[in-house]
């Protein structure tokens, strides 16, 4: 039996014996995963209290989302490949209580340059704790249990969103114990302590066999590339795009170029390198990279449809967010579901998704225009519908095939494509929004750029439908289905 093969038999034998400790491990992965996108979410309807108690500026509480999402963005692979190196249990571990502790900075902020110190880390926290969530299921679960849990991971997002939509502004306006904004990041520390204590009792830990040290000058190159990507993507169209930031996005291929070429060096003088480039050789990962990224772009939706709520019909952060829940409980719904669509349709559960989505929003958009007068709702629960079925879908066509050994980096590079994908998708279709608003911003000119924006999303999510079918329809993949 060769190394690789010794490797595999060992990684996935306690997926074999999972049993009742397998799944009391899962709801402390799943908090896990939970964590990072309530985060996301919960801060926005806190950010007018945020920015009057500490005396914000504008670009302060711009900073206090920014600077979470990039760093978040920009250090997911390296959180994923320390799990392969030393531990994917340990290092979960860790990740869950620095971001405990750096929720408790949060909350214990006395200026903004100490609420962002606190999001920063934050950031970082989470990128060392969420990557192994997906790589210990990838590890732990074999099968069908797999589709299952990935199912749950999916709905968790949707549980997550509906939370941070409702949890935030209920936090914000009751004042428990006398918190105000503070509490949006206090309420992490329970969850935080009962998933360490959880995660102690119940995950069994993995790694790669024959772990080498951390490959330290691939980490500076993968973050510099992707900083030099992620923060004008962020940044760019609150700031105007000056021209370091558009110098920044142009010389981010350089820096990937460099990256690629100290990559296949070290590999090349028998070093371990952070990135395992031949995983980009296999076909279903790489597209599926691709499906994950164009999937993701949708996320500028949340941003329009905010927009055009608060702003064009005058709505409240708390109407508003109420408002969006036809669509987290189609998410939240179809996610459950999606483990037996999976199983019945294959690969073809992401054609299924992305065609439900991209008609979700195109009946949106003519529900908005007048065309489907009183069908928003349901466009709404369409799209929901297509998100919670895509999510774990798409994460499965990634990472279903990888070696275990590399399982922490599959899912870092996964995540962080999902990521990439939101901040290009509200850094290209938030500026076609902007444009066709204009400066005027009239009552009228809401719907229209409300519209055409969802127009683009649903061109995105075609193409991502297209290489759905390709996928379903390579030999390979029905072999795995």
């Amino acid at each position: 039996m060769s190394t690789q093969t010794e490797e595999r038999a060992d990684q996935t034998a306690p997926a074999a014996e999972i049993g009742m400790r397998g799944w009391l491990a899962l709801p402390v992965l799943l908090a896990g995963a939970f964590l990072p996108p309530l985060d996301f979410t919960i801060v926005n309807l806190a950010l007018p209290a945020i920015r009057q108690d500490l005396g914000a500026t504008s670009s302060d509480v711009q900073f206090v989302i920014s600077a979470y999402a990039a760093t978040y963005a920009v250090f997911l692979i390296t959180g994923g490949r320390l799990g392969d190196l030393h531990g994917r249990k340990t290092t979960f571990l860790t990740g869950v209580a620095g971001f405990t502790f750096a929720s408790a900075l949060c909350g214990a902020a006395w200026s903004p340059a100490a609420l962002i110190a606190g999001r920063i880390l934050q950031g970082v926290m989470a990128t060392v704790m969420a990557p192994q969530v997906l790589a210990s299921i990838r590890v732990l679960f074999p099968g069908a249990a797999q589709g299952r849990a990935l199912a749950l991971y999916g709905a968790t997002f949707g549980l997550a969103n509906l939370c941070g939509q409702v949890l935030g502004g209920v936090l914000v306006s009751s004042h428990p114990f006398g918190f105000a904004w503070q509490a949006i990041f206090f309420v992490n520390i329970p969850i935080g302590l009962a998933t360490l204590l959880g995660g102690m009792a119940f995950l069994r830990d993995s790694r790669s066999q024959h772990a080498q040290s951390l490959d330290i000058g691939g980490v500076v190159l993968l973050s510099l590339t992707l900083g030099l990507l992620i923060y004008p993507l962020i940044e760019g169209r609150e700031m105007g795009w000056p021209w370091w930031v558009v110098a920044m996005l142009m010389a981010s291929p350089a820096a990937l170029a460099g990256f690629v070429l100290f990559e296949r060096g070290l590999a090349r003088r028998g070093g371990s390198p952070l990135v395992e480039l031949s995983l980009f050789r296999d076909r279903r990962f790489a597209t599926g990279i691709v499906m994950a990224l164009a999937f993701y772009i949708q996320n500028a939706f949340f941003l329009t449809f905010s927009v055009f709520l608060q702003s064009g019909l005058g709505m409240t952060p708390m109407q508003a967010g109420v408002a969006t829940l036809p669509y987290v409980g189609g998410s939240f719904v179809a996610s459950l579901a999606s483990s037996y669509l999976m199983q019945r349709l294959g690969s073809y559960a992401l054609t299924l998704g992305f065609a439900l989505q991209a008609l979700g929003f195109l009946i949106i958009a003519l529900a908005v225009a007048s065309i489907l007068p009183g069908c928003l709702d349901i466009g709404l629960i369409a799209a929901g519908m297509g998100f919670g079925i895509i999510m774990p879908s798409v994460i499965k066509a990634v990472i279903g095939s990888v070696d275990p050994r590399h399982a922490g980096l599959a899912s870092g590079v996964v995540i962080s494509a999902l990521q990439i994908g939101s901040a290009i998708g509200i850094a290209i279709i938030g500026g076609v929004f902007y444009g066709a608003l204009g400066g005027g911003q009239t009552s009228e000119a809401y719907p229209f750029a409300f519209s055409l924006a969802l127009g683009c999303i649903v061109a995105v999510l075609v193409l991502g439908g297209a290489l759905s079918v390709s996928v379903a329809r390579d030999p390979a993949r029905s072999a795995n289905r």
